[in-house]
């Protein structure tokens, strides 16, 4: 199994939006797609990762509405999922008039699946006097589940696990592998492979220079830089290039960016963060592209520990450890002892940091990931690292990594509850109880 080619056609693809919001619409539109009539109601049942990083985030080509609920009634009015995450982009103006209706209406309905450990988007639309239903587990495009009035619709699109618990087969063997046998499959991408991480590398920077001027988090940074605040370091280049791709994405900037263990703001951090640093130090373009495979890499292997859409802030904890291995590559290769100290010094740092959910605010917590992961790489290749007798620190990053998933799985399991409380009540329309 080519680990590389499959972390990146599951979960390295351009997706325009916020993915959790994108793949609500998929599922809607995949289920409308075999209905065979106008969608009348639509029911969305989400589980709480999704639920809380689709609450407040805009939708593209929704007039700037915001939630899970808007984006599967635009996915159900359009009902073409051929373009998987990038499917928003054909909305019109009359479809999204259909789509507020249907949620003004009351006849699209959003519930938290509450007890669901991992991802999962159930969509049901009915017209006339049929039903269909389209149900993702496992990856944001990965279809465990389709029917038509009860019957499997095989023919038409299959489960990639086979299975509807939506387990990909290769994380079994991510799971299995040391991070230093992982990245020595990297010298082995092709051409094609270096093609399409250098097209994640242009979509992500064309992001980034739409968001240049809002006022978000980036024109904070350019103002506290102006006034003296802050030095025009490669540590402020990049958190202000990163800042700028996130607040435009949040926005709903009708751009894709491309994605990172299913996560478009991981792909920011995972891609943007060791492509300015390569740039600022002078290191050859073809090692940049290759470490940026490695951010990839790592970023795929730290998720099978901490889950799809984990309690804790995936941009911190998985692209910024990502990051960090990928700049600590640059400079040292495969070296297995720089490696573990610069995930060491990441979850030393940042362990623990919550997921409130995809929001603008969202551009705070990247430039959080990103200073640290530029400081523990930096700090990794001088030979310092925080060590075993360090809170959750391993005696491996292996070990490290299983620790911070210990303490986010049996340590923080009624954070989501209690965030998905707030979120509720800050916006209880159109939201049921759930299951």
């Amino acid at each position: 199994m080519n680990l590389l080619k499959e972390v990146l056609s599951q979960e390295v693809y351009p997706a325009l939006g916020c993915t959790e919001p994108i793949a609500c619409a998929f599922a809607s539109a995949t289920a409308a797609a075999h209905l065979g009539k106008p969608v009348e109601q639509l029911l969305l049942r989400v589980d709480p990762g999704t639920y809380k990083n689709g609450a407040t985030v805009v939708v593209p080509h929704s007039g700037g509405a915001t939630g899970n609920l808007i984006a599967a009634a635009l996915g159900a009015v359009l009902g073409r999922p051929d373009a998987r995450l990038e499917l928003l982009r054909d909305v019109t103006p009359a479809m999204c008039v259909t789509a507020a209706a249907l949620c003004r209406d009351g006849k699209a309905r959003c519930e938290c699946i509450e007890d669901a450990a991992d991802f999962r988007v159930e969509a049901e639309v009915a017209g006339g006097e049929h039903r269909a239903r389209c149900i993702l587990a496992g990856g944001h495009t990965n279809v465990v589940l389709l029917e038509r009035d009860g019957s499997a619709l095989i023919e038409e699109q299959t489960a990639a696990s086979g299975s509807e618990s939506g387990s990909l087969p290769y994380r079994a063997f991510l799971r299995a592998v040391t991070l230093h046998e992982l990245l020595a499959t990297v010298p082995d991408a092709d051409e094609a492979d270096r093609r399409y991480i250098e097209q994640g590398i242009d979509m992500n920077l064309a992001m980034a220079q739409c968001g240049e001027e809002m006022s978000g988090t980036a024109g904070q940074l350019r103002r506290m830089h102006e006034r003296g605040y802050l030095a025009a370091d490669l540590f402020y280049r990049t958190k202000l290039l990163v800042a700028s791709a996130v607040d435009a994405r949040m926005a709903g900037v009708d751009r894709p960016v491309m994605t990172s263990g299913g996560s478009g703001n991981q792909g920011i951090v995972a891609i943007l963060t060791p492509y300015q640093i390569g740039i600022e130090l002078g290191v050859e373009r073809g090692r940049i592209v290759e470490s940026i495979a490695v951010a990839h890499l790592v970023n795929a292997y730290v998720k099978c520990f901490l889950g799809e859409l984990s309690v804790i802030c995936g941009c911190a904890m998985a692209a910024g450890i990502a990051a960090a291995v990928a700049i600590v590559h640059q400079q040292a290769g495969n070296d297995a002892e720089k490696t573990t100290l610069a995930v060491n010094n990441v979850v030393g740092d940042l362990g623990g940091l919550i997921c409130d959910g995809a929001k603008p605010g969202c551009a705070m917590k990247t430039i959080t990931a990103v200073d640290t992961a530029i400081r523990s790489g930096l700090m990794a290749l001088e030979g310092f690292g925080l060590n075993v007798d360090d809170g959750m620190v391993g005696n491996t990053a292996e070990d490290t990594i299983r620790n911070l998933s210990q303490v986010t799985l049996e340590g923080m399991f009624s954070v989501d509850p209690a965030v998905l409380r707030i979120l509720q009540q800050k916006n209880p329309h159109n939201h049921g109880p759930g299951k």
